[in-house]
């Protein structure tokens, strides 16, 4: 089973806190886990808009996608992108997250996050919580 990381579980493995996150990566067999290219350039943007350990943050995330595999965008996934759209209206959520959810249901893969309430509600996703209890 694939699992995709959300941002905010790649910050965590990034600063190694909480350790469960950790403990439930090493768990996990080599092809098992991604994040999504969206996840990518979020950590990206989050290194060029600071200034302090710039470059400690540009090798510690370098050595990040050594270990987890950056997926790219398909048309699969704006496919998928279009139907959570239409399927949620009303809901403004950032569309970001929208696009990191169409990307683990159209690569068939978990989404691993700790902000939950951004992705509920979308038909298809299966979110896991490692922050949380097992």
């Amino acid at each position: 089973m694939l699992h995709l990381l959300d941002t905010n579980i790649c910050i965590y493995l990034i600063r190694r806190q909480p350790a469960v996150v950790v403990e439930r990566l090493e768990a996990l067999h080599e092809g098992e886990v991604a994040m999504s290219l969206v996840t990518y350039a979020e950590l990206r943007a989050g290194i060029e808009m600071q200034s302090r350990q710039r470059d400690q943050d540009e090798r510690v995330l370098a050595q990040l996608v050594t270990l987890i595999p950056v997926l790219p965008l398909d048309v699969s996934v704006a496919e998928t992108y279009g139907r959570l759209r239409a399927a949620v209206p009303d809901r403004r959520r950032d569309a970001f997250d929208r696009l990191i959810a169409a990307h683990a249901i159209a690569v068939d893969a978990v989404l691993i996050t700790n902000n939950e309430a951004d992705f509920a509600g979308y038909p298809g996703l299966r979110v896991e919580n490692w922050v949380g209890a097992p």
